[in-house]
Order: structure tokens, then C-alpha cells, then sequence
């Protein structure tokens, strides 16, 4: 009879599948309620339901979690509109927007995103990356508009159209100003029309 096959035992529990993104979900979580200075591993842990060992097995710091878990927050989309008008576009991404941005999660996002960029060099990458995938996104509506024979002035530039309505809406989010609600979204299209139809 054999005794032993040559395998050393395994010790301890095996590691949770479901451990790591539970683990992120929480910090992504505790970040956004309070923000990177009041987030602490121990509180993470606990709310996750694992130890600090499986956390530190992971990510090395606090500051690595709260890097990975801001990386998360940034990998939203307004999804694209592809409506047959440049307008049509607009109405609907400006909408999705708004209900993002009128919500607990969407004001607390902007708020820690803001603070953190005069914290951490990365947290303005992942603001920055962001921006960029909605900028390439405006440009190609644009495009569209102009193959369809829409009057769009040459100097339409999609930096400028996404960075308005941002900055718009973190100038409210610092200022506790009420958000544009989604019923503003055809006012705030009109606005940009004016400055990309000839």
C-alpha cells in the first residue's frame, strides 16, 4: 500500500475565490464614504470578512489598494450614443451623465477624485485616462456628424466639449452646489451646439 504519493500536504484554509474583489468592492467603498486619509486596511478587512494577511498578500500597502480600488471607480463608461444626429448623441450621453453624477456614489466620486489628485501623481493618470476615453469618443460622434452631412464648424474640438461639462460639474461637487438635474440635459445641449453647428 502507498503511503505517500510525494505531494506535500496542503496546510491551512484554501484561499476564497471570491476574496479579492469582495476585498475591492469594500475599499472602493470606504474610500468613497472616507476618502483615502479615514480608509484603513483593518476596516477593509473587517467589512471584506478576511484577515490583514490576505490583504497584505495582495497589496503590499494601503496606498497599492487604494490605487487598485481607484483604477475600479475610474473603469466606468457613459455609455456611447449613436442616435443618427450629432444633437440625439449628446442628449443621451449628457443624460446618462447627469443620473451618474445626481447619484450618492457619482458626487462622492468627484469629490474624492478631486482630493486625491493633489495627493497622489496616479490618481490624476487614472482621472486623466478617463477623459480620454470619452474625449475619443466625442471625436468619433463628431466624425459621424460630419459623414452625415451635419453642419459641424472644422474648429469643433471634442477636448474642450468633454472638459465643459466636467468642469461644470466638479465646480458644483466642491461647491455643494446642486448638480444640473437630467432634466437640464437639452439646456446644456443647446449650449453646445451653439458652439460646434455652423
Amino acid at each position: 500500500m502507498e503511503l505517500n504519493s510525494g505531494e506535500r500536504p496542503r496546510r491551512g484554509r484554501p484561499r476564497d475565490p471570491e476574496a479579492e474583489p469582495r476585498i475591492r468592492r469594500y475599499a472602493v467603498q470606504l474610500l468613497l464614504e472616507r476618502g483615502f486619509d479615514g480608509m484603513t486596511v483593518d476596516d477593509v478587512a473587517e467589512a471584506a470578512g478576511v484577515g490583514k494577511a490576505t490583504i497584505y498578500r495582495r497589496w503590499a500597502s494601503k496606498e497599492l489598494l487604494a490605487n487598485d480600488a481607484m483604477a475600479q471607480m475610474f473603469d466606468i463608461e457613459i455609455p456611447d450614443a449613436d442616435t443618427g444626429s450629432i444633437a440625439g448623441d449628446l442628449r443621451q450621453v449628457y443624460r446618462d451623465a447627469l443620473i451618474f453624477v445626481n447619484s450618492k456614489e457619482g458626487i462622492a466620486l468627484i469629490r474624492l477624485a478631486v482630493s486625491e489628485m493633489n495627493r497622489d501623481e496616479q490618481f490624476t493618470v487614472f482621472y486623466r485616462s478617463f477623459l480620454q476615453r470619452r474625449i475619443a469618443l466625442t471625436a468619433a460622434a463628431l466624425e459621424r456628424a460630419r459623414r452625415r452631412g451635419e453642419p459641424i464648424r472644422a474648429s469643433a474640438d471634442p477636448v474642450l466639449m468633454v472638459q465643459w461639462l466636467a468642469g461644470v460639474l466638479i465646480v458644483r461637487a466642491l461647491t455643494g452646489e446642486k448638480m444640473p438635474s437630467v432634466d437640464d440635459a437639452d439646456h446644456l445641449v443647446a449650449m453646445t451646439m451653439r458652439c460646434i453647428a455652423e
